[in-house]
């Protein structure tokens, strides 16, 4: 497939002659693109399926790396149900001082906002399978945090924070 008409304002010159080496600003092309022995690194605008992708961080899991993509799914997966968790529990006691409390509770917002960021940052890879798990992460946690299926009794307030909402 040729997208060399196709760059949408990111104008890049041809890569170094080295095979490892990163291009910046130097070389023209400011784009952060990694070339790691003849095979390209580059962030995809679609979703895509496969082992080969960047998640969070530069050169994580990495390329050809079955097992550490599979880490990374797992750490996505988790991040989404600790959100869950995070989102349906009640750690302040009716009792707490005030200050207390209100100092709690914007710490575990900022957490909590701060985690699910990390999950959508995440979900942006485009990878199909980080997609899917961030999904079933969010569904599961929900499950065992949120519904009733696992709950004793339902009493009033569910939760210290705030549900998530999208104010877009």
């Amino acid at each position: 497939m040729n997208h060399s008409g196709h760059t949408h304002g990111m104008d890049m010159a041809p890569p170094p002659s080295s095979s490892s080496t990163t291009m910046n600003n130097a070389t023209g092309g400011g784009s952060g693109m990694t070339m790691m022995n003849d095979h390209h690194m580059m962030m995809h605008m679609t979703f895509f399926w496969g082992k080969n992708t960047e998640i969070l961080f530069s050169g994580w899991p990495g390329y050809d790396n079955l097992g550490m993509y599979i880490l990374a799914l797992f750490v996505v997966f988790f991040i989404a149900i600790l959100v869950e968790f995070l989102s349906h529990s009640k750690y302040i006691k009716e009792d707490a001082d005030n200050l207390t409390a209100g100092l709690l509770r914007t710490t575990l917002y900022g957490l909590r906002i701060g985690l699910a960021y990390v999950v959508m940052l995440a979900v942006m890879s485009f990878n199909g399978g980080v997609f899917l798990v961030a999904i079933i992460g969010h569904s599961f946690g929900f499950l065992v945090f949120g519904s009733r299926v696992f709950k004793k009794s339902s009493s009033g307030q569910t939760s210290d924070l705030p549900p998530l909402s999208c104010s877009c």
